[in-house]
């Protein structure tokens, strides 16, 4: 039953109190047994059964619930580096996409990847992940769009749950776009996921979330419903990507169809924004995307002042958000969204836990979750986020153990 001491603050992010509520402890002591946490508090107040136990060092760190990025697209092949250069020149996202490029490009590259590929690849992502203090991952699909491709995608997902630590959430997003083989033969696609793809995911357990992209060069709102309306008949619960470019509705969706969360939202509209804070919906901030884009970012402060939680999350895919540095992300989503550092760290934890449906195990140091914790070099989370360097992150620990560099090989 180990215990951390030596811990200069203790950020527990507990739920209650709000987004900028992170329920700090000075001169702090935690103590766990196997992978769950037993106790949390001041130091001094080390209860004498724990005493004894093996001590673990802090060295005066802060200590944080491990960081949760709750919207990624893991498995991808291929990179877009060309179109950065084309987006710098003045090229837009929807251009590129509208000549082949972006989603469609990348489709094709994954394709072509093997699954043996495709895994290697991801264990590298998520071993560099894991340094930067992140323990758990939501995966998305998306880049395969056919049965068979799409579950290879899922496969690697499995693969990577049995043999590294980082905790992995996976979600089929197979309406990211409709695959250029059935771009006369839109109903075809959609029968498809409805009839075939989304029956044998759900009964099959192979992901916990059905994700639809909407927007002009990917799926309406209308066919966004039927998608997920049928997803949650097999257990699969809504999220959505939405008014990304432009208010579509997005956020009037989500709260309609119960879903988890609603991402990106930089053009949500108001009634949608109340209508999220009704349903309970998570909105996910993605400023790294916004940056790169150079898109609208979303103003967050909307939706804090509505009631409704902000996540922050890295949107890892080869085209819009080519890094997986999710620190980063959250200083960014001080700077464009107008989060604090401390409501960003909430964002990354505890309303991350939530946009994944984990946030009973998840997000937060409490007696009962996983014992899932960073050291972070830095005096307060104000001067983490503000002063950003490669890597403040002393150490990792996922489920009580630290994390160790693995050999990735082959």
């Amino acid at each position: 039953m180990p215990v951390l001491t030596n811990i200069r603050q203790l950020l527990t992010c507990r739920a209650e109190g709000g987004q900028a509520a992170l329920h700090a402890i000075e001169r702090a002591a935690l103590v766990w047994e196997g992978d769950t946490i037993v106790w949390v508090g001041p130091e001094a107040a080390l209860p004498a059964r724990f005493r004894a136990a093996e001590r673990f060092d802090a060295g005066g760190c802060l200590v944080a619930p491990g960081l949760i990025d709750c919207h990624t697209h893991l498995a991808f092949g291929g990179w877009r580096a060309d179109e950065f250069r084309m987006r710098c020149q003045g090229v837009s996202y929807l251009e590129i996409a509208r000549q082949g490029g972006g989603i469609r490009r990348t489709v094709q590259q994954t394709r072509a990847a093997s699954e043996d590929d495709l895994y290697r690849r991801c264990l590298r992502f998520l071993q560099e992940m894991a340094l930067l203090g992140i323990t758990t991952v939501e995966a998305k699909t998306g880049y395969g769009l056919s049965l068979e491709e799409e579950l290879k995608l899922l496969r690697v997902y499995q693969r990577l749950q049995t043999h590294q630590p980082v905790r992995l959430i996976a979600t089929l997003l197979a309406a990211h776009i409709v695959p250029p083989e059935y771009a006369e033969r839109r109903e075809a696609y959609l029968q498809l996921l409805m009839d075939e793809l989304i029956p044998y995911v759900g009964s099959q357990h192979l992901a916990d979330f059905c994700d639809v992209f909407v927007e002009e060069t990917a799926f309406t709102v209308d066919e966004a419903r039927q998608i997920l309306e049928r997803g949650k008949a097999f257990g699969l619960r809504p999220k959505l990507h939405v008014d990304q470019l432009h208010d579509g509705g997005g956020a009037q969706l989500a709260a309609e169809v119960g879903a988890i969360s609603a991402d990106h939202l930089e053009y949500a509209a108001e009634e949608g924004i109340r209508a999220m804070a009704r349903a309970g919906v998570v909105a996910v901030a993605l400023p790294l995307a916004t940056l790169y884009l150079r898109q609208r970012p979303m103003n967050a402060r909307r939706f804090i002042e509505a009631g409704v939680p902000v996540a922050v999350a890295t949107d890892f895919n080869p085209g819009s958000a080519p890094t997986y540095h999710l620190p980063l992300a959250m200083t960014l989503a001080c700077i464009l969204c107008g989060l604090t550092p401390a409501e960003a760290l909430k964002g990354a934890t505890c309303y991350a836990a939530r946009a994944i449906g984990r946030d009973h195990e998840l997000g937060t140091l409490e007696p009962g979750k996983k014992a899932d914790f960073i050291l972070i070099d830095a005096a307060s989370v104000d001067h983490w986020l503000y002063h950003f360097r490669p890597n403040a992150v002393q150490a990792t620990f996922i489920g009580g153990q630290r994390f160790e560099n693995y050999a990735v090989t082959g």
